[in-house]
């Protein structure tokens, strides 16, 4: 099983560009991605991101120059990547990753409009929510 769905493109080629922000990754159906840092840490899909269920997630701010310092693999069908805000805990298959490459336009206009909704700027300082004890964090 190379992703999650049985004969989902995997990839061929993928570069971590720190400079410009950039996951890089090409798949074996010849698609071709260049996927922001920040948008895969606003959509980590992490419990601390993504909550315990619907309607629990975390709406991320202050992520733009948020930087990848480590990509480590996950057997066959992920990375983990280390960001440089310490957030770590999001495994990316390959089928998340095509996913976030595929659907840019449309998840970068969804963040939008949930910040919009709660009143909050992309830039500014995450707010830590106190008595969450998951253990996820």
């Amino acid at each position: 099983m190379a992703g999650l769905q049985a004969g989902a493109p995997t990839p061929t080629a993928l570069t971590v560009h720190k400079q410009s922000r950039i996951l890089e990754i090409a798949f074996s159906d010849g698609a071709q991605f260049r996927i922001p840092f920040e948008l895969m840490r606003v959509y980590s899909p992490s419990a601390e991101v993504q909550g315990h269920g619907p309607g629990q997630e975390v709406l991320q701010t202050g992520k733009r120059d948020v930087n990848i310092v480590e990509l480590e693999p996950i057997g066959n069908y992920a990375v983990k990547p280390v960001f440089s805000d310490g957030h770590e805990s999001g495994i990316f298959s390959w089928d998340y990753l095509y996913f976030l490459g595929s659907e840019q336009e449309r998840l970068w206009s969804d963040y939008a409009q949930r910040l919009q909704a709660a009143g909050r700027e992309r830039d500014a300082p995450m707010v830590v929510a106190a008595g969450h004890a998951c253990g996820n964090h």
